[in-house]
């Protein structure tokens, strides 16, 4: 039971983790609506069946059985709530393709909006207030990744790639000492990568090694060794360690965790150092989609597979680890959500800017069709991001240590 436990803690954190970037993203647009005067019908976590609900003045707020994200219906995202007679026959004209468009209903035709309701419904409403509202959702994971990062810069504590705690029974207890500093791994050194991001390279470096016996057997070794350039005592040295195989943790490891230094930073410095991190992965996140067409680049997507394993990993090793990551995941998120392609929300704001330039609203049929293109390109990330998993799965996994 112990042994149960203590490896299911991870993951069920790493299921709360995402259940907050989630409940802020849509608390975001939540908070955003009824600022701006618009009807928010409901406010979920997951996605229907419905399990919970409870009714609060006009606004259902509950918990879906399906957790692949959440939502807030606004009314009048749906154009059949707008002109139900033309969004129907404009389906029926394209033979029955569906909206796809955030916030949309579950299709079919309805009867018009009531008067007092149709007023405040979201396409009712100036371009600059659906724009506010959409852009609150991705700007809500920003401002939790800045707070978090923010708070960690300002502790007095960071993760160093000195060794720290040295696990017994494993390679690293016969070569490695406390206080040892990690420079490069088979001469890989990462000069321009943060603390965090070499910690990861290193760590991959180990758990890309094969195991001598397959199907990999728990403590079995890896077919040749690892090179560590490592500083003890002022001197450099090269410590060759074969890593064996975990079975409890599904890769191949030396057994030693990274330390922390400790960092007095004022409140300026702080928020700099939070500013710089988020620049680094807002830079490299565009960086990798600008680059989608070449093999090495897309070999850094990951879906949501590879992105919760990594995330139940990150809580094992620590509460700076684990935040640092949420934070990132949750800048990333918003990156990706701005992108100008419906269903996503930059695709709404592209949208809607498109219809103030134009002077005159974007036909339902135009951004119907939109959606449909914008859908297929998700799910080609998602599918690229869902290879990438399944191939790192099977090849020593995502490791963070």
């Amino acid at each position: 039971m112990t042994a149960f436990l203590s490896s299911a803690w991870p993951w069920a954190l790493t299921i709360a983790g995402f259940a907050v970037l989630i409940i802020v993203h849509e608390f975001g647009h939540f908070i955003a609506a009824k600022a701006t005067g618009m009807r928010v019908e409901r406010f979920f976590l997951f996605f229907p069946p419905k399990v919970v609900s409870i009714k609060r003045g006009e606004t259902e707020y509950g918990i879906g059985a399906l957790p692949f994200g959440g939502f807030v219906k606004i009314t009048g995202m749906n154009p059949d709530e707008i002109e139900p007679d033309r969004a129907r026959e404009a389906r029926q004209s394209r033979q029955g393709v569906m909206t796809k468009i955030e916030g949309a209903g579950q299709g079919g035709s309805r009867q018009p909006l009531p008067p007092d309701v149709a007023e405040r419904a979201y396409y009712r409403q100036p371009v600059w207030k659906r724009i506010v509202v959409i852009a609150a959702g991705p700007a809500a994971n920003v401002l939790l990744a800045f707070v978090i990062l923010f708070a960690i810069s300002l502790s007095l504590h960071q993760v160093d790639t000195s060794v720290g705690t040295i696990d017994s029974g494993f390679p690293a207890a016969a070569h490695l000492q406390p206080g040892d500093k990690i420079l490069a791994v088979d001469g890989k050194s990462f000069p321009n990568a943060s603390q965090e991001e070499r910690i990861t390279h290193f760590s991959h470096l180990v758990a890309q090694d094969k195991c001598a016996v397959q199907p990999p057997k728990d403590g079995c070794k890896a077919t040749m060794p690892v090179r560590l350039t490592i500083r003890r005592d002022g001197r450099v040295e090269h410590v060759p360690i074969t890593p064996i195989y975990d079975a409890q943790n599904k890769r191949m490891r030396i057994g030693f965790s990274y330390g922390t230094k400790s960092v007095d930073q004022s409140v300026p410095e702080a928020v700099g150092s939070a500013a710089s991190d988020m620049w680094r992965v807002t830079t490299g996140t565009l960086g990798v989609f600008t680059k989608i067409f070449q093999a090495q680049e897309r070999k850094k997507i990951h879906g949501i597979v590879g992105i919760s394993d990594f995330t139940q990993q990150s809580f094992q090793y620590g509460a700076v680890a684990a935040l640092s990551l949420v934070a990132l995941i949750s800048l990333s998120l918003a990156i990706i959500n701005l992108f100008p392609f419906l269903p996503l929300d930059g695709g709404h704001i592209f949208w809607s800017l498109v219809e103030k330039v134009r002077g005159r609203p974007v036909p339902f049929s135009v951004m119907e069709r939109a959606s449909a293109v914008g859908f297929l390109l998700v799910m080609i990330l998602f599918a690229i991001g869902l290879t990438n998993d399944i191939h790192s799965l099977n090849n020593g996994g995502l490791n963070i240590k």
